[in-house]
């Protein structure tokens, strides 16, 4: 009898994963696969001035995040865009809508928008105010950064050989789910990442992955595109510290991670004396600064004395990396 529920138990699980995945869609890593879904030429950045009511005075921003099947969420961020003239704690407004043939139409609030081709109208219900926005796609400045004289460069794309455990794709990049041969303590590192395209996923489901340092303190990797920016978003070091403003491009677009860590000290009987602390730079701009991390976070080891590897999570999902380095402190 146990053994029938134990096997019923099995059925209805892998049952119940089936349903997940199909819920989630096909997670897609190639850009020009992609682009077949209409849905992704509208998702994205958009950026423009406005006029005529206080709500949309000045430069505004728009993030359109791409819901699968034709559905989107927006928000409308007075001021621009995160990291080009909006800052948390400025006004973000919520819309949403759908696609229908080559338009797609979205509203919430006060706002109503309308996207055709790169263009995005937005008005106030009332109709005393009008912006015009135009999409944009963003550049990490540090985009392609060229290793130092005296770096470590832990993945170029020509092998994975300081990654004993990783794989690279036909294109030459790696995927998540490896740990470096060498271990480390206080270092500089950069690392590039892209998100894949996965529109019907929701929350940790969508792109999932990590840059931990020390192997156990996380940077998440997720797409977060125009959400809130949580610990458990992009960015945020996982569980335990926000970060001070999403910087997450949308999926598919590199992105970067500039870090500056010093690892935690310990005295000669074990015990902690120092925090590790970290200065973590999203696409150029700073979310961490000399942030002290109080413990480590889930998913690898506890704390402890250095030196220690660099990991790059696997978490089901198809995240890359590549122009991975890393200049130790002395």
């Amino acid at each position: 009898m146990l053994r029938t529920v134990g096997a019923l138990a099995a059925v209805l699980l892998t049952a119940f994963s089936a349903v997940q995945l199909l819920a989630q869609g096909p997670e897609i890593i190639d850009p020009a696969e992609a682009a077949k879904d209409p849905d992704f030429a509208v998702q994205g950045e958009y950026l423009g001035q406005g006029s005529g009511a206080a709500s949309l005075e000045g430069k505004i921003g728009v993030q359109v995040i791409a819901r699968g099947s034709g559905k989107f969420q927006a928000y409308v961020l007075k001021g621009g865009l995160p990291g080009n003239g909006w800052n948390n704690g400025d006004r973000r407004s919520g819309i949403e809508g759908k696609r229908e043939d080559h338009k797609v139409a979205l509203k919430g609030g006060n706002f109503a928008a309308a996207i055709a081709g790169n263009k995005l109208t937005l008005t106030t219900t009332d109709g005393q105010g009008k912006a015009e926005l135009k999409r944009v796609q963003r550049k990490s400045p540090t985009l392609g950064a060229r290793p130092p004289q005296g770096a470590l460069v832990l993945f170029d794309g020509t092998d994975a050989k300081h990654f004993p455990d990783g794989h690279m794709t036909a294109d030459g990049n790696l995927m998540g789910g490896c740990v470096t041969a060498e271990r480390f303590n206080d270092y500089h590192l950069h690392v590039e990442l892209r998100l894949s395209y996965m529109p019907n996923a929701q929350g940790q489901a969508r792109s999932n992955s990590g840059v931990y340092l020390h192997d156990c303190y996380e940077i998440q990797v997720l797409d977060s595109f125009g959400l809130e920016g949580l610990n458990n978003e992009c960015g945020g070091i996982y569980s335990v510290q926000a970060p001070k403003l999403n910087m997450c491009l949308p999926p598919l677009v590199w992105q970067t991670y500039d870090v500056d860590f010093t690892a935690p000290r310990y005295d000669a009987s074990g015990k902690k004396t120092t925090d590790a602390r970290a200065t973590v730079l999203h696409n150029g701009v700073v979310i961490h600064e000399d942030y002290q991390i109080p413990h480590g976070t889930p998913g690898r080891q506890a704390e402890g004395k250095g030196p220690r590897p660099l990991h790059l999570q696997g978490h089901g999902n198809k995240v890359e990396f590549r122009n991975v380095w890393l200049v130790e402190k002395k």
